[in-house]
């Protein structure tokens, strides 16, 4: 066990050594939050990626790997979708609408692009992106106390406690830059990780692809099932869609579109997008596989899987780790998972905090306040909103033990996608958008998030099929649509000129060029 402890004492050695190095580099408000917009290429497209595949990758993927087998790769299948819309189709276009308008942030882009109501916007923004962040932190939180209980034998409690408050520190510490560099770190780590454990699983299982699908037919033939084996066809459907859907969330959620903001050009983009593509359809693939053969490697159709591997079976990679690798590449493992997981909180807890600070107190409140007060703000509102995640996590604990990480993380994910991307997306496509459409559409996709976990999915008649698709399919949907709808019946009185300087954020960028 010393050799798992010693892996960990360098893994976090490592990220504290780059919290330390990135708060040297903090001098403004913009280096504090996107880290003085020089991100190159390779460490936006490593830090977007980590900061999307959180613990639902290496606990909640892997998991439903082993529980549902073959039709779990429908969640990769919907990743490089949207990953591929995000880099390929978006990127470039709001790199450009960001630059003109001089936004830090992406409330700031939507602000100045929607204008005549922005002081709403900015409003909505901010609770939404507290609220749902608050709900994705909590579950990461979860997450690591699991990793820590499962992997080391620790109490529940006490990991998920230490690891937060690591996180937390490097966080507030470092600002932006912080968060970029340890993603790319822990981005890496995940992908050595995921990339090299089905290796190990297929030498272990020494038998070809199609001899293992006959074993895994044995246990259960719905497990080699790509489509999956419902009572409908409509349910089939609705479960592939919320399988997918996973996808959307890259397509404007402001913590993944935060890095287009901070890279450093559109020639580092078109550089980045192949990067995040192909780390996309990796580290997907390789945790369903992982799943898959664990589930040939230690179960059979007599067992009860979840009695055997955990809610969700998302136990699976603890057990195919300690099962086939020595104890010092175990140490690797779970710096692997707890990458993942701090990557995503750090990244969250930023953008809440930044949300607080600069979208809503900074811009509404006190329209003169400093750089330096502002980012101080926002490092008191980090810890401030850290606890509230970590209350939230330990209370769940306690009252719902039957709990997966894979859908707990995925209800945040979920609302913060639902209320930003449809928004983004019609933003940059459609020019007739208008003001009252935009925050239709914030206002309907926050809502419905809600209304389909709370009400929809407990409903007779329709409730399965709710459960089935989840929330953020729906949510997208009928944002995308009020916002259609609501910008042909009330329309902008003129066309905001993208163009046009920000006057308040070009006044602070000016600032802090001249302070640097």
């Amino acid at each position: 066990m010393s050799g798992v402890y010693w892996s960990l004492l360098l893994y976090f050695s490592g990220l504290g050594l780059l919290g330390w190095l990135a708060s040297r580099k903090v001098h403004s408000a913009a280096d504090f939050f996107v880290g003085g917009k020089k991100l190159p290429s390779w460490i936006a497209a490593l830090s977007a990626q980590a900061t999307g595949e959180s613990a639902w990758l290496l606990l909640g993927l892997t998991g439903l790997g082993a529980l549902i087998g073959v039709s779990a790769y429908w969640v990769a299948v919907g990743e490089f979708l949207g990953v591929f819309v995000a880099w390929f189709l978006m990127a470039g276009r709001f790199k450009k609408q960001a630059e003109q308008s001089n936004a830090l942030t992406v409330t700031d882009y939507l602000a100045f692009r929607f204008r005549q109501h922005g002081t709403l916007i900015r409003a909505l923004s901010a609770i939404a992106l507290t609220v749902f962040s608050i709900i994705y932190i909590s579950a990461e939180i979860d997450a690591i106390g699991a990793a820590f209980e499962h992997f080391l034998g620790w109490n529940y409690y006490a990991g998920a406690i230490s690891g937060f408050l690591f996180v937390a520190l490097y966080c507030v510490v470092g600002g932006f830059l912080a968060v970029a560099w340890t993603d790319t770190v822990q981005g890496i780590i995940m992908l050595v990780g995921l990339a090299g454990l089905p290796v190990a699983g297929l030498l272990s299982v020494a038998m070809p692809a199609n001899e293992i699908m006959g074993v895994l037919g044995a246990i259960d033939p719905l497990l080699t099932r790509f489509w999956p084996a419902t009572d409908s066809h409509l349910m089939s459907l609705c479960s592939v869609l919320g399988l997918m859907a996973v996808g959307l969330g890259f397509m404007g959620s402001p913590q993944i579109f935060s890095r287009f903001i901070a890279i450093r050009d559109q020639n580092e983009i078109r550089s980045g997008r192949w990067i995040a593509l192909f780390y996309t359809l990796i580290v997907d693939c390789a945790a369903v596989s992982i799943g898959i053969l664990g589930r040939v490697l230690f179960t059979s159709s007599a067992d009860p899987v979840e009695a055997l591997l955990g809610n969700g079976a998302q136990n699976i990679l603890p057990v195919t780790v300690s099962s086939l690798l020595p104890e010092y590449l175990s140490g690797f493992y779970i710096a692997a998972v707890l990458a993942a997981i701090m990557s995503t909180i750090s990244s969250l807890l930023l953008l809440a905090s930044s949300s607080l600070t600069w979208d809503f107190y900074r811009q509404l409140v006190y329209i003169n306040m400093e750089d330096k007060a502002a980012t101080q703000l926002s490092r008191r509102l980090t810890w401030v909103l850290a606890f509230i995640a970590l209350a939230l996590a330990l209370s769940v604990a306690i009252v719902t033990p039957g709990r997966t990480v894979f859908w707990f993380a995925l209800l945040g994910w979920s609302g913060i996608a639902a209320a930003f991307c449809p928004v983004v997306i019609l933003s940059l496509f459609w020019k007739d958008y208008s003001s009252a459409g935009a925050l239709a559409s914030m206002f309907s996709g926050f809502i419905m998030v809600l209304l389909c976990k709370l009400v929809l999915q407990n409903l007779d008649g329709i409730g399965p099929f709710m459960q089935a698709v989840e929330t953020l399919p729906p949510a997208f949907v009928m944002a995308l649509l009020t916002g259609w709808l609501v910008s042909l019946l009330q329309p902008d009185q003129q066309v905001v000129h993208i163009h046009e300087p920000n006057p308040r954020q070009a006044e602070v960028q000016d600032g802090n060029q001249t302070t640097d």
